[in-house]
């Protein structure tokens, strides 16, 4: 299932694995790897059989963001040329909001600049202890972009949104796991098998209920709260009915573990 160079994908058993191979760069991102992210989470839509997405990086190193070599290049292009260029990074961080199975950053080592904003963009994060998170931005005479500043804010303090922004002051995995960012804390180069762990319980959970939690949990972020309400009672109502709601409460009531 490989596409290029630069990302490996990776069907192993009930999950889709992307690895960054761009070890060269510290995994930054790059037009293959879009590419291939793209397909993944494609296939991952299409395929009932596929109940989640790992993203991880080779090499011990999630993703460094984009490459200061290609930026420099931006540079000379128009400013409607550039917007365009960002917009793909945009594109690709919606999409992993949108993809209808969850999605699980594997961090180790740490992530950078839009590899911060990837792993934020997904459903579940695991890092190694001693990972760190940068946005550094600033030190380069830029500003964060990839959404990182939207869901930052939805997550951490003001202050230390600003320390990490405005000084471009890395934040450890362990700070981010006590404010409830990082779900997971792993053992040096584990992540990866730690990850692997939450998919075998994402695996043995019901597919359909998982994929409309997802959503709801997405639109709450953007919903009033009475319109966050109507959706969380249309969408009980509708799965309350479901083959799913019937095999879990049956197996609750006879005091056994549910087969989805």
């Amino acid at each position: 299932m490989n596409t290029s160079s630069l990302v490996d994908l990776q069907r192993q058993g009930d999950r889709l694995v992307v690895t960054n191979c761009n070890r060269s760069r510290r995994n930054a991102l790059s037009p293959d790897y879009y590419e291939g992210l793209h397909r993944a989470l494609d296939l991952a839509d299409e395929d009932d059989g596929i109940r989640c997405v790992i993203l991880t990086g080779e090499g011990g190193y999630f993703c460094a963001g984009g490459d200061l070599n290609s930026l420099v290049k931006r540079r000379e292009v128009t400013i409607s040329e550039r917007k365009n260029n960002i917009e793909k990074l945009h594109d690709l961080v919606r999409r992993i909001r949108s993809c209808s199975k969850p999605v699980i950053a594997a961090v180790g080592g740490g992530a950078a600049g839009a590899g911060v904003s990837l792993a934020l963009a997904c459903d579940l994060i695991v890092a190694d202890r001693d990972a760190q998170f940068m946005l550094a931005y600033v030190k380069v005479g830029l500003v964060p972009d990839g959404g990182a500043i939207a869901s930052l804010a939805q997550l951490i303090p003001r202050q230390l949104m600003s320390e990490m922004c405005l000084l471009g002051q890395p934040v450890g995995a362990e700070r981010l796991y006590h404010l409830g960012v990082v779900n997971v804390l792993a053992d040096a180069d584990s992540a990866f098998a730690q990850a692997c762990l939450l998919a075998d319980r994402i695996g043995n959970g019901p597919r359909q209920a998982q994929g409309h939690i997802k959503r709801m949990v997405e639109a709450a972020g953007s919903n009033s709260f009475c319109k966050q309400m109507d959706l969380e009672r249309d969408t009980m109502a509708k799965v309350l009915g479901g083959d799913e709601a019937q095999e879990g409460i049956n197996a609750f009531l006879e005091r056994r573990q549910p087969c989805y």
